[in-house]
């Protein structure tokens, strides 16, 4: 009489290229977040890895090559001035008053900008810049729209020309001192700094460097 005891059937032995079937269902999902977690990796680098974005005092070097001078800031004036002439051992007399307006501009010399004058702070991203003098230029008169005021019995052509030509002088004499008035030379350089600033701003940005602030200063 056989027993009635079941026994549970016993599974054949696992034959060398089952098990490595096997073992490869199970590396599979491993596998796929190993790479998964590598291609996050290098993304997350490529993201916040830090560019290099170039030498910033090169980038602004390259901004003042564009121009050898720039003009910043003009002034309109109007000398008042006067002359007088004599003639005939002081018996004909005559004055002339003329107001001359003149313009004068203020200008940047940037070929003579190199890298000592400027200097990087690379923690705030600060620029700063030493510029040199301002130049004065030639008072240019505009003696068509002159006006002038003579006061003689008679006056003489010669000496309407010579009251002219000294009047001319004295014009071109007295803008260039107007020229140099502490409140016009504080604007010129205050316009300066705006145009300097403005100027080096925009390829900081372009280059990278978003929050890039200029200071401009002046040689003592």
């Amino acid at each position: 009489m056989d027993d009635p005891t079941l026994t549970a059937p016993v599974a054949p032995p696992l034959t060398p290229h089952r098990k490595a079937s096997l073992a490869r269902v199970s590396m599979l999902p491993w596998g796929l977040f190993l790479l998964a977690l590598a291609a996050a990796a290098f993304f997350g680098w490529k993201l916040w890895q830090p560019e290099d974005i170039g030498d910033p005092l090169a980038t602004s070097l390259v901004a003042f090559e564009k121009q050898d001078k720039l003009t910043v800031f003009s002034a309109e004036l109007a000398p008042v001035v006067s002359s007088d002439d004599s003639r005939l051992f002081g018996l004909v007399n005559a004055k002339q008053v003329a107001v001359i307006p003149a313009r004068v501009d203020y200008t940047l010399n940037l070929a003579a900008i190199g890298r000592d004058r400027l200097s990087w702070k690379p923690e705030s991203q600060t620029l700063g810049v030493r510029l040199p003098a301002l130049t004065v230029s030639r008072p240019n008169l505009d003696e068509a729209r002159a006006q002038y005021l003579r006061d003689g019995i008679w006056i003489s052509r010669e000496a309407q020309d010579k009251l002219t030509r000294d009047n001319t002088r004295l014009a071109e004499a007295q803008a260039v001192q107007q020229a140099a008035n502490p409140v016009l030379m504080d604007l010129a350089r205050q316009a300066a700094k705006e145009a300097i600033s403005q100027n080096l701003s925009i390829p900081l940005q372009v280059a990278g460097y978003g929050k890039a602030k200029v200071v401009v200063t002046f040689d003592q």
